[in-house]
């Protein structure tokens, strides 16, 4: 039997001041045996002993003097750690800063500083690497796995006889830490509310429920870094409404497929290059595994192509959903059904502003920067009110992607504005010449950026990483020239190309083109002139 579909039904909040709002520690009371978590390698918890190993951290945090509005930082897998920490500081009203674990050290050390942190939990992998910046950290910090040297074991910092909840809880919030195209990592940060933690979750679960995620029974696969503020708050939140979480360490396809069946998994949240990667599993393989327990296949993070989407929904059936959102806030979420009626759409935002170069509005199907609104929890960049201000305008914000409006009120997404590249004057967007290299039969992956030109002022550069079957070679340049030939208008064609075996993308498959760009924007001698 799946693991979360033993047990009650819809389960309902019952004593300590909660109400009759769910939540994990409802269910913990109501369910105590749910599986709430399996992790990478098979080992499971209860929702019970989640509970109680969450009031036990939250006692140990509070000994070591921390209190409402401190900071805490994990560097942390995913693991039952992750959701200890995050659940404690949630309801002790601090903030919980996930770092992400392939971070320089040298960006550890600034976050830890820039957030406050007073608190530092790694797993010993981690810890290790940061051994020569120990010191230099300035806070606590406790070690998860073997010991290592001024780190104290995380097994010290749960106090022991401390299953219950702290006696004031208040609703904390998870300050993530977004890498921009330059400069440092910048924190998100937003006013705690002076409410219980599961009086906070009404809204979160109002979002969840656009997907038909509801509260009782269910199975939620988690295969992306918890560190990113998608997969993890799609993870918490599914706790919260009582479904049983599959931890991945990092993305599988097969795997993925697998642990569906073998766990009944009813949702995941995915990015596009994970479908990319789905898709180019062989028939046979895709064949084997049994989907049918899905309800629901949630995605973001970056443009979808149209022809991978169409195949995934062809797939897995009209349970594909898409939302637009980042760190700073929700823009659209877009229906199955939408989308087949509007391919490529991300859907139709109830308020936003398209704004060109001037400020000013444009008209519908002309590109401009997007601004949301910035809602009742408005955001701030931490220690950066100069970069926060140049986000709004008025009672909106924007994050730079670009896009643009149909006749319906459909919104597209083009780019972000720091990808764009302006060559003769001309605005060329990379994400609609990657998607449109994605349909070629040898092509893996793909990163466009613009390179200096002294003719043009920028030209385009495709990084090709192509399919293990296909040779790098003359012909497969003149294959992909030909392509592009065929489909791209003249300005949107690449110019040169780099052909090798692998990209950099983050573990949840974001493309680093910062590093792209770096590597190859001085570097014409390493590439194949047209």
């Amino acid at each position: 039997m799946p693991p979360g579909q033993k047990g009650a039904d819809t389960p309902t909040a019952a004593g300590n001041s909660h109400g009759d709002i769910p939540g994990l520690f409802a269910v913990a009371r109501t369910d105590p045996s749910r599986i709430a978590i399996v992790e990478p390698d098979g080992p499971t918890v209860t929702f019970a002993a989640l509970a109680a190993k969450i009031n036990r951290v939250s006692a140990g945090l509070l000994s070591l003097g921390l209190r409402r509005g401190d900071v805490v930082a994990g560097m942390l897998a995913n693991s039952v750690e992750q959701f200890e920490l995050t659940l404690a500081t949630f309801q002790l009203g601090m903030y919980y800063v996930p770092l992400n674990t392939r971070l320089s050290p040298s960006d550890v050390e600034y976050i830890v500083h820039d957030s406050g942190a007073k608190v530092l939990v790694a797993h010993a992998e981690y810890a290790r690497s940061l051994h020569p910046l120990a010191a230099a950290l300035q806070c606590g910090r406790f070690v998860i796995g073997e010991s290592t040297p001024e780190w104290r074991p995380y097994d010290e910092l749960p106090g022991v006889d401390a299953a219950e909840p702290p006696s004031a809880r208040f609703a904390g919030a998870v300050m993530g830490y977004t890498s921009g195209t330059t400069g440092r990592p910048k924190g998100v940060r937003r006013a705690l509310p002076d409410i219980t933690p599961e009086n906070s979750l009404a809204l979160t679960f109002q979002f969840m429920g656009q997907f038909g995620l509801q509260a009782g029974p269910g199975v939620h696969l988690v295969c992306s870094p918890l560190y990113h503020a998608a997969p993890a708050g799609f993870a918490t939140t599914s706790l919260h409404l009582g479904h049983t979480l599959v931890l991945h360490e990092r993305f599988d396809a097969e795997a993925t497929l697998r642990d569906i069946e073998r766990y009944g998994v009813n949702s995941t949240h995915m990015v596009p290059t994970h479908f990319h990667r789905l898709l180019r599993l062989p028939p046979q393989v895709r064949d084997s595994y049994d989907v049918s327990s899905l309800d629901v296949v949630i995605h973001a993070g970056a443009p979808c192509p149209v022809e991978a989407k169409q195949q995934m929904i062809a797939w897995f059936g009209p349970i594909v959903w898409e939302y637009l959102g980042s760190t700073e806030g929700s823009v659209s979420v877009i229906t199955p059904a939408e989308w087949l009626a509007h391919p490529g759409s991300v859907g139709r935002p109830a308020s936003i502003l398209l704004l060109g170069e001037d400020g000013e509005p444009v008209p519908t199907g002309a590109a401009g920067t997007i601004y949301f609104p910035s809602g009742p929890m408005a955001f701030s960049y931490h220690n950066n009110p100069e970069m926060t201000a140049a986000a709004r305008h008025g009672d909106f914000v924007t994050v730079g992607d670009i896009g643009k409006l149909d006749e319906d009120g459909y919104l597209y997404l083009l780019d972000r504005r720091s990808d764009l590249i302006i060559s003769g004057g001309v605005n060329i967007y990379p994400a609609e010449i990657e998607q449109f290299f994605m349909s070629h039969p040898s092509v893996s992956d793909i990163a466009v950026v613009g390179v200096p030109d002294e003719e043009w002022g920028q030209s385009v550069l495709a990084v090709i990483q192509p399919t293990e079957d296909a040779a790098i070679d003359e012909e497969l340049e003149r294959s992909l020239s030909e392509f592009a030939i065929a489909g791209l208008a003249t300005h949107k064609r690449p110019r040169r190309y780099v052909i090798q075996r692998s990209l950099p993308r983050t573990e949840a498959g974001k493309l680093l083109r910062r590093k792209v760009r770096e590597a190859f924007v001085d570097q014409t001698n390493s590439v194949y002139g047209k």
